[in-house]
């Protein structure tokens, strides 16, 4: 048995390299996805494939003991050697979110002993499909969205296969970024299997390998006792995303029943409906992120997510279903899809624990300005953003404004960086006001974005929440639903009905709004103060807070 003090060192040194690693990743990137969004997770995990302790991007934490399970299978133990990298971006063989991000996993061995692995995960600019970018928001099937890899041996023994290293340059509109990419991937990667056979060379295989299994072992202890802490009894939610993208009418229903009893977790998905034809559906390992991150925001913040935590939550689905997807449905608007199902498994937690539940958030969208010919000398071609929404609020606490919600972590890229790489200019960005929810606990603020295109593009937009707004909780409003406006200020301006791909000319404009926070509990009990400070602020207008307030002159 390994003494506490040292397993918490030992914890505290794996933390410690994984921010290490990110670090390191991060300042080598080529892509402004990698450097400026900084869409990756770098991991240490032990001989099993289970995660130690859980990445910023948090939904990339359920996914590398699916990954690292398929290698075990496909090779064995005695198929794997030092100096080996594996690597995939198949949903379907290997549990990734979706074509466009590309794992990697690297065996860390004490002498001839497996102990663990290094694993990344990031978004490539693009890995082929029928678009570019490769993030379809119409795609109908997986083959659309890019070239799949399944786990296979991207580096045997320390010597990259330039082969593989081609194939995948060969599929790509961005070759080069792609490459440096990966480049920075594997390094990091590689880094992470460094500074482990050092930490087993100086504390013994045995030691850490031991501390693996207490960290893990604490994990589901610590869930366990806060789960038995929760009433016994059953409770379910259902929400709708607007579309999926190609069936324009064709509401998304998700749903959920969460059944605890003692201290196990049961999370049930089979009401939810069937799969969809447009890229938002969901592999389990999506659906484990939602679920884990979602309970522990119920339990507290005091936790802490590895893969010990699995040992007290069951799962069941419906095969062929929003949440149990079969090849080949397409998978790459999958963020929208989680975000909406953190909502309505966070719904259902809350009947366990009224006092941290929270309202609906403004969910993610991503944006994507192909300018291929006219992009600027030297420059990639391709335009690739992220962007957030707002927190609804809760109990006691507003919620947070313009910024990336519950599971991902993600920046903003900074409108410095877009002006100077690609032939665009950013004309706006600013909080809108009244966008916020309204109740005694506001929601967060959405914002308005404005782009105009100084060369000739292809515009893609990805986003939900514009039929079904954000809705709020205990009394309290709904957020201001989401937007996309292209052709602004001209007499063909036309809001779009859904995410789609758009041929726009240089000089034209276009911009997008995020969906606002829900809020939460009745309106007329928010404190005067706080609403004469949102009016000051400019989070509220004066004509609103008469309106949803009802406060009264002076």
């Amino acid at each position: 048995m390994i003494d506490p003090v040292t397993v918490e060192v030992i914890r505290n040194k794996i933390a410690g390299l994984v921010d290490e690693m990110h670090y390191h990743f991060y300042r080598s990137g080529y892509s402004t996805i990698i450097r400026e969004t900084r869409d990756f997770s770098c991991v240490i995990l032990d001989a099993e494939g289970r995660l130690i302790t859980a990445p910023p991007m948090f939904f990339h934490g359920t996914v590398y003991r699916h990954f690292c399970a398929r290698v075990l299978k496909l090779y064995g133990k005695d198929g794997i050697a030092p100096g080996d990298v594996f690597v995939s971006n198949h949903p379907y063989d290997a549990g990734l979110p979706h074509v466009s991000d590309m794992g990697f996993v690297a065996p860390i061995f004490a002498g001839n002993e497996l102990i663990g692995f290094s694993g990344s995960i990031a978004h490539k600019a693009d890995v082929g499909g029928s678009i570019p970018g490769s993030t379809s928001a119409t795609a109908t099937e997986i083959y659309q969205e890019g070239l799949l890899l399944p786990p296979i041996k991207i580096v045997q023994g320390g010597l990259d296969d330039q082969d593989l290293h081609r194939l995948i340059a060969a599929n790509s509109r961005q070759p080069e970024l792609v490459a440096g990419d990966m480049g920075a991937q594997i390094a990091a990667t590689a880094m992470g299997v460094k500074r482990m056979e050092a930490l087993a060379q100086r504390f013994g295989a045995e030691t850490v390998t031991g501390a693996f299994a207490a960290i893990l072992a604490a994990g589901a202890g610590d869930i366990a006792a806060a789960i038995a802490a929760l009433p016994d009894g059953e409770a379910s939610a259902k929400g709708f995303m607007d579309t999926d993208g190609v069936e324009l009418e064709r509401m998304i229903p998700m749903a959920v029943t969460v059944r605890v009893a003692g201290d196990r977790v049961l999370f049930d998905f089979s009401e939810s409906g069937a799969q969809a034809k447009g890229p938002i559906n969901l592999r389990p390992s999506m659906v484990e992120a939602c679920c884990f991150y979602s309970l522990i925001g119920c339990l507290g913040p005091g936790l802490h997510f590895n893969d010990g935590c699995r040992d007290q939550v069951d799962f069941k689905y419906a095969e062929r279903t929003i949440t149990n997807a079969a090849a080949p449905a397409p998978v790459s608007s999958y963020q929208m899809a989680n975000l909406k199902l953190v909502d309505v498994i966070l719904a259902a937690l809350a009947q366990f624990r009224p006092e941290r539940a929270i309202a609906n958030s403004g969910s993610s969208g991503a944006l994507g300005i192909n300018f291929g010919a006219g992009a600027r000398p030297g420059q990639p071609s391709l335009q690739y953003e992220i962007l957030g929404s707002a927190y609804g609020g809760g109990a006691g606490h507003d919620g947070a404004s313009c910024t990336a919600t519950h599971l991902s972590n993600l920046h903003v890229t900074p409108i410095e960086i877009l002006e100077s790489e690609f032939p665009c200019r950013v004309t706006e960005f600013a909080l809108i006001p009244d966008s916020g929810g309204a109740g005694e606990s506001r929601g967060g603020l959405s914002f308005r974005r404005a782009y105009e295109l100084l060369a000739d593009g292809t515009v893609i937009r990805r986003y939900d929440r514009a039929k079904c707004p954000p809705e709020g909780i205990d009394g309290g409003k709904p957020g201001r639903a989401s937007r996309f406006v292209i052709r602004a200020g001209t007499d063909g301006e036309e809001e779009t009905p859904a995410s789609g791909r758009f041929e726009l000319k240089a000089g034209e404009r276009f911009y997008l709004e995020s969906a606002g926070g829900g809020g939460c509990g009745d309106p007329a009990k928010r404190a005067r103060e706080r609403i004469q400070r949102d009016i000051i602020e400019g989070y509220v207008t004066p004509e609103a807070a008469k309106r949803d307030y009802g406060l009264k002159d002076g």
